[in-house]
């Protein structure tokens, strides 16, 4: 297995959760995954939204369920896919949706590097997935350790905008301060629950106000500058 990048400002807040005996049980599952089958993301993006994204630069926490399953499309940041790989159909829907909500144009690319690089955590709830077996990760102790980090997060912080699109990410985010946090909840993107709330939910313009109203600089959303 590749050595895994993770930023050092998660590694100090983690380390006690890294030195629990589930987190070991769950490395040594996926190491023996990387080593006989094919597994997504690439072994050192597992951690790619804790590395492109300091704890202390958060601004907005994107929660998704499952790295994408198919070749070449998984790069560790939740709904983001890497340069080059056709849009899932959900992103397709989030795209439509910032669009509609902030007048971007569609993106060529659905890799969202540059939201991450601006404080946006895009954290999926279980970090890794067998080749075309969605959901196979689940239930291994992936849960456990994403849970840490949604408490950390809203324990540490305050202000943060939480963004959680459908009923697995509402229940992941039961454990998120309302009181200190902003957040921001509608149905799934997924092509399947889109039409019932999702488009006209207008979350990236939410977010941008609640940001400038607490004088935090807004977010550039619009993926066609960022090269």
């Amino acid at each position: 297995m590749a050595e895994v990048r993770i930023h050092h400002s998660w590694k100090n807040r983690l380390e006690a959760e890294f030195s629990q005996n589930y987190f070991e049980d769950l490395i040594g599952f996926v190491k023996e995954e990387y080593s006989k089958t094919t597994i997504f993301p690439p072994a050192k993006l597992i951690f790619n939204a804790f590395d492109r994204c300091p704890f202390e630069s958060i601004k907005c926490v994107i929660i998704g369920q499952d790295p994408y399953h198919g070749p070449g499309q998984a790069n560790g940041l939740c709904f983001s896919v890497a340069d080059g790989v056709p849009h899932p159909p959900s992103l397709q829907n989030i795209f439509k949706e910032l669009k509609e909500d902030v007048g971007c144009d569609i993106p060529t690319s659905g890799n969202l590097e540059s939201w991450a690089d601006q404080g946006v955590l895009l954290l999926n709830a279980t970090l890794t997935v067998r080749a075309r077996r969605p959901g196979s990760h689940q239930n291994k102790g992936w849960e456990n350790f994403t849970d840490a980090v949604i408490r950390e997060l809203s324990q540490g912080k305050s202000n943060l905008v939480f963004i959680l699109w459908g009923a697995y990410a509402q229940r992941k985010g039961e454990m998120i301060d309302q009181k200190k946090h902003f957040v921001i909840q509608s149905p799934h993107p997924s092509p399947f629950s889109a039409a019932r709330g999702f488009f006209g939910s207008k979350p990236f313009s939410q977010a941008n106000h609640y940001l400038m109203s607490i004088g935090s600089d807004p977010i550039d959303w619009d993926l066609t500058r960022s090269g």
